[in-house]
């Protein structure tokens, strides 16, 4: 198998060439949502940039494990060691049980991830279904020396981790920066250092998900379920860990510093992030109450839309933008985005009606060799977007006649442009709606025949009807030389 694809490696910062521990089995765990909200933006982003990554991999021959949690316990308000879980948070706010509201939004986000045609990962666990494998890994921790009890609650001890290992190598921050930028702790807490996380929380009386467990009945942290999950499925030691930019510090550099305590070295070989998206330049947050949700934009039921946004349309904007560059949100970007993905999309749908008439101009192998060197460099879709558009134009000669094609590269043209845009992209044709969602391909042909013989019999009044009534279903007619070419609007 040949391998040129390279990625940019968080924790080296810099771009390394792929390198499977174990191929042509590749291990990838990427970080899933917290399920106490609708999706939203974020959420389409980290999920599409992972679900590229999981195609393209199996694109270039590889066997993937594809696990991403389910975050359904143990996540404080402001991923703190304090404060109440969000997802309780929601239930006594809506007065439902707790595993109630995790299963409305776990159902609510996989129907929006399966809008954007996002592939289901291999495996899905959720943490609360994973409390023995946290608490034997707790154990293994505080066995290493690197973790105390205090009251019912565990604590992971950061300094004495870093008298042995580095803390803060995946964020590239240092213990004694970040001490002198903590508050220090005002006799109330439990912690001996306030940069000391929870492994393990006693539940208060008031606390409804809970645990037993040799300290207390609790429940656990936030940062403990990746770690505990991700080894479980895909061994002490696997490939690639991604997650969203706003994961990289705290949770990820703690999962690092819980793996190598309780392991006794790193678990993973790559971190990938995708970074974060912008609303006019501010990040987008539910703290600061800008967030757009999934539903919202595909109703266009928000203050802030122009208009509704089919998935496909935000899929292609995402992917318009290479995964570790800031994308900033607007209506305008949306509506090039959609413009561009209909050009896209109506290419493709052309080439099945281009018919091989000898040699032409068009250098296929060129286009390939720029479309895999795109993904090659780091997963850049934003690059393959921009070749594959640049081939439109060829693409439409070829169907207006101006231009011909050979039957082995007209083939290629098929392939390339199928593989890298339904395959690997994600992207798919939109379905038709209203009444031409019920006229097939061979029924709208026969209406073309019977057009063209109104035309041959100089009838151009029914011609010119069959036409503006094929319109008004959202077909849209081009005519060539020798017949019509149509696509569904």
């Amino acid at each position: 198998m040949t391998n040129n694809l390279f990625v940019y490696n968080t924790l080296t910062r810099k771009k390394e060439r792929f390198e499977p521990i174990n191929p042509p089995f590749v291990g990838l765990y990427a970080c899933g949502p917290t399920v106490y909200g609708d999706a939203h933006l974020g959420h389409a982003r980290q999920a599409i940039t992972f679900d590229v990554l999981y195609r393209y991999l199996q694109h270039l021959g590889y066997k993937v494990r594809y696990v991403r949690n389910i975050t359904d316990v143990g996540h404080l308000e402001d991923d703190a060691d304090e404060g109440e879980d969000k997802i309780l948070k929601k239930a006594r706010l809506e007065s439902l049980e707790p595993m109630e509201v995790v299963q409305h939004y776990m159902n609510r986000y996989r129907l929006n991830m399966d809008s954007l045609n996002v592939l289901h990962p291999s495996i899905e666990p959720r943490a609360s279904g994973h409390i023995i494998e946290q608490q034997e890994l707790i154990g293994k921790i505080i066995e290493a020396g690197y973790a105390y009890e205090v009251n019912g609650s565990v604590y992971f001890d950061v300094t004495a981790y870093n008298n042995k290992h580095p803390y803060g190598q995946l964020s590239g921050r240092k213990i004694e920066d970040l001490l002198s930028n903590t508050r220090s702790l005002d006799g109330q807490s439990e912690k001996r250092n306030p940069l000391d996380f929870s492994l393990w929380k006693k539940a208060d009386p008031a606390h409804i998900m809970r645990w037993p467990s040799k300290w207390s009945d609790g429940y656990p942290g936030w940062h403990l379920e990746c770690s505990a999950m991700s080894t479980k499925y895909l061994g002490m030691q696997f490939d690639i860990h991604g997650g969203g930019l706003d994961l990289l510090f705290p949770h990820h550099e703690c999962e690092i510093a819980q793996n190598v305590a309780g392991y006794g070295k790193p678990s993973v070989r790559y971190w990938m992030h995708n970074n974060m998206i912008t609303i006019n330049g501010q990040k987008m947050g539910r703290s600061l109450g800008n967030i757009i949700t999934l539903d919202q934009l595909f109703a266009g039921d928000h203050p802030g839309l122009e208009q509704a946004y089919g998935p496909m349309v935000i899929r292609f904007f995402i992917l318009q933008a290479h995964y570790r560059s800031t994308l900033d949100f607007s209506n305008e970007a949306l509506q090039a985005s959609e413009k561009g993905l209909n050009r896209l999309l109506s290419a493709v749908a052309k080439l099945d009606h281009i018919q091989a008439l000898g040699k032409g101009s068009i250098d296929v192998e060129a286009l390939a060799e720029r479309c895999n060197n795109a993904m090659e460099d780091d997963m850049n879709t934003a690059m393959l977007v921009g070749h594959l558009l640049s081939g439109i134009t060829q693409i439409n000669k070829l169907a207006e006649g101006s231009d011909t094609i050979s039957a082995e590269d007209l083939e290629k043209l098929k392939v390339l442009y199928h593989s890298w845009v339904f395959l690997v992209l994600g992207l798919e044709l939109p379905e038709a709606t209203g009444l031409a969602n019920e006229i097939t391909g061979d029924l709208i042909e026969m209406i073309l025949q019977l057009r063209s013989d109104a035309k041959s019999n100089r009838d151009f009044k029914t011609a010119d009807r069959i036409r503006n009534e094929l319109t008004d279903l959202g077909i849209t007619i081009k005519d060539r030389k020798d017949g019509a070419d149509w696509e569904i609007s």
